[in-house]
């Protein structure tokens, strides 16, 4: 894959994606769609209205009945068509993904790679949905099936246009279900192209709409009667508004939010792995991502591990080695928390501010940056310390047991990911028992769960029950139907007779 990606400033006022067609939104205002490589603006968005929605919605429960009765191993079908279509299309979609979210094309291509696991999960659905079948007492059966809940929605965020989709949309539409896709309106682009590769596969029309939007379109998949569940991904304050109002009209809602991830390092931390990888947790995706250890809590003498951590971490090039930020207002709210720790007493040893790309595309020296940034001797109070940063950006705070770092980890309102560098079974034990977070990483800074373990965090991190991909995901996507049978036989009493 060419290291460069590729600019393209013709995207024009998008439409919203309903009934397999481009259709125009009924709104009256549009946003700038920017590329962060550039600052560049590359498109137009609408604002839709609960009308857009009601337009969707109508098409998806119009098409739902002949999805539905669709045999679910012709429904797989689509889906391998679809991943087909993705693998055809991956250097695109790469290219994509990182014009208009600013990652590599490296993490872009990471990301699409991540979703078609999702997508493969999806197309063992047949095995695993097959269900129960039993016969409880003399002639009469029971049998336990999943069917699809009907219309749903998908309330997807800006750091990862493709993937985060792809962790909803492969296993709802291959359980039978229409959906209505709202993606951030700063990242449209990807769930469109999403759009029209689904119906390259053979997707039937109306079971898969893309909505844009903000506010008024989240708040009308929330209030509309007849979406049945609704899925979200983004920041922890929204994330409960969308459960509340959700839940409040009777759906099914699983929201997931931010995060303020814990890296325990050991001193015996292996010094030819550890610093490069906790580097890489914090900056990769350029810190834009609910799993990224923002806060690596030293526990004892780990001098040498940070040494090399701000040797590594001055070596990476934003443009090439790092990503763009997804806008100037996230740029200066990023910076914004690097001065205060500053001001705060906390040294910088690795400074991001000002970063701007070398030689990389036209342009790109306007583009919204902030490089590698290490922030040591931070403390618990400071707001770089418990605050959701959502850049690249790690702090340091030292302390001076194990069980000093993990009651510090506790003490956040998160629980997505917490995870320890050590070459010790014994702190390693500690930290996975102990500590309040979903996702547990051993010498691993990014503890994404592979197929078909599941995504999710606990606390502050979701709101609702389960996880969001795997067998969870297949749950709550679906419902269960029990069917108890009894064919009269004088010669079978018992006491159902």
């Amino acid at each position: 894959m060419d290291n460069a990606v590729k600019i393209r400033k013709d995207f024009g006022r998008i439409q919203n994606w309903i009934s397999g067609q481009y259709q125009s939104s009924s709104a009256n205002q549009y946003a700038d769609i920017y590329s962060p490589y550039t600052g560049e603006v590359i498109g137009e968005c609408p604002m839709g209205t609960t009308g857009d929605v009601d337009q969707a919605v109508a098409a998806a429960s119009k098409a739902f009945p002949g999805w539905k009765n669709t045999n679910i191993k012709n429904r797989v079908q689509v889906m391998f068509r679809f991943k087909d279509l993705i693998e055809k299309n991956l250097a695109e979609l790469s290219n994509l993904v990182a014009l208009e979210n600013g990652k590599t094309l490296a993490e872009a291509e990471a990301g699409i790679m991540k979703g078609i696991e999702c997508l493969e999960y999806a197309c063992a659905l047949p095995n695993k949905i097959a269900g129960e079948f039993q016969e409880v007492s003399a002639g009469v059966t029971c049998q336990m099936k999943r069917e699809p809940l009907g219309v749903v929605a998908s309330i997807s965020p800006f750091n990862f246009p493709f993937m985060v989709p792809m962790w909803t949309v492969p296993l709802a539409l291959t359980a039978g279900n229409a959906m209505l896709l709202k993606p951030s309106e700063q990242v449209p682009l990807s769930a469109l192209r999403m759009g029209e590769l689904l119906k390259e596969a053979g997707l039937p029309d109306g079971i898969f709409n893309v909505v844009n939007g903000a506010v008024e379109v989240v708040e009308g998949i929330c209030d509309h009667p007849d979406i049945e569940a609704i899925s979200f991904v983004g920041s922890s304050t929204v994330a409960k508004i969308v459960y509340t109002r959700g839940t409040a009209t009777g759906k099914q809602v699983l929201a997931l939010g931010g995060a303020k991830n814990h890296l325990v390092c050991m001193p015996d931390a292996n010094l030819e792995y550890a610093p490069e990888q906790i580097v890489n947790s914090a900056i990769g995706c350029a810190g834009q991502r609910c799993m990224a250890a923002s806060l690596m809590v030293a526990v004892g003498d780990c001098s040498e591990v940070i040494e090399q951590m701000v040797n590594y971490a001055s070596s990476v090039k934003v443009g090439t080695g790092q990503g763009a930020i997804i806008s100037s207002a996230a740029v200066k709210r990023i910076n914004s928390y690097i001065d205060q720790a500053e001001e705060m007493g906390a040294k910088v040893s690795v400074d991001g501010r000002n970063a701007k790309p070398e030689h990389y595309i036209e342009g790109s020296e306007n583009g919204y940056w902030v490089g590698p940034t290490i922030l040591d001797n931070v403390t618990p109070d400071m707001p770089a310390a418990h605050d959701e940063i959502f850049g690249p950006v790690l702090s340091i705070v030292h302390v001076d047991t194990l069980e000093e770092a993990v009651e510090l980890e506790n003490k956040s309102p998160y629980g997505n990911a917490a995870s320890i560098f050590t070459c010790s079974g014994a702190p390693a034990e500690y930290l996975a028992e102990h500590a309040s977070a979903g996702m547990i990483g051993v010498n691993i800074g990014v503890p994404v769960p592979r197929e078909p373990f599941s995504f999710g965090g606990w606390n502050d991190s979701r709101y609702g029950t389960g996880d969001l991909t795997g067998e969870d995901g297949i749950y709550f996507w679906t419902k269960n139907k029990k069917v108890t049978t009894k064919w009269v036989n004088p010669n079978n009493p018992d006491w159902m007779s």
